[in-house]
């Protein structure tokens, strides 16, 4: 579902691969790439604080790609700053190789793109607050909430949380803060995620 976000080449999902059941740092298996992409999940036991889940799904995605780059460990190491996108270092120096996380319940997710900028955004699926076409016209476009208007109600929250997904998606993958709606410039291609029941998520790439 898209809103005037710019235009949105629409895909296949792309698949997710589910990484490491126990330890994140000891990959069990060779990490599945689609082309230069890779999209990896982990699960949390229950209790975990999001400061956990950043630092295992941090540690998952460095030990995924020092293993598909034939690279030790500690050779990749992830960059942020507040309010910043994380940027993947290898031996402490910036690539090209972009880089995108995202949380929502007891999963993360993180995308890698070796052609360059990514966004990935996962989200629960959630009742819908009583508000929910204000929030769409608020953040998603009225084109977007009008589109949710029409979907069934038993479908309704699931597609909410996907067109949610999807603008974050396109922001991360340019960079901006989610913000009310408003255009955003240039064209981007967007995948749907395979994923768990109850979750939602979408990849954002350029063409």
């Amino acid at each position: 579902m898209s809103g005037g976000a710019g235009a949105r080449l629409m895909v296949r999902a792309v698949p997710v691969w589910k990484a490491w059941p126990g330890s994140p740092a000891a990959p069990a298996a060779q990490p599945r790439w689609e082309g230069a992409l890779l999209v990896m999940c982990i699960s949390h036991p229950a209790g975990a604080t999001r400061a956990v889940a950043r630092t295992r799904i941090r540690a998952a995605l460095c030990a995924a790609l020092a293993q598909s780059l034939g690279l030790d460990p500690g050779q990749v190491t992830l960059a942020a700053a507040p309010g910043t996108a994380p940027r993947v270092l290898i031996d402490g120096a910036p690539c090209a190789i972009g880089v995108s996380l995202s949380h929502a319940g007891k999963l993360s997710i993180a995308a890698l793109n070796q052609d360059g900028a990514v966004g990935v955004d996962l989200m629960d699926v959630a009742a819908l607050p009583h508000d929910w076409h204000q929030v769409a016209c608020d953040y998603l476009g009225i084109s977007v909430a009008d589109q949710l208007a029409t979907v069934a109600p038993i479908a309704r929250s699931l597609a909410f949380a996907q067109a949610w997904a999807e603008r974050e998606a396109h922001l991360k993958l340019l960079g901006l803060p989610l913000a009310e709606w408003t255009p955003l410039p240039g064209a981007c291609r967007w995948q749907a995620l395979a994923l768990p029941p109850g979750f939602a998520g979408a990849l954002a790439t350029g063409r």
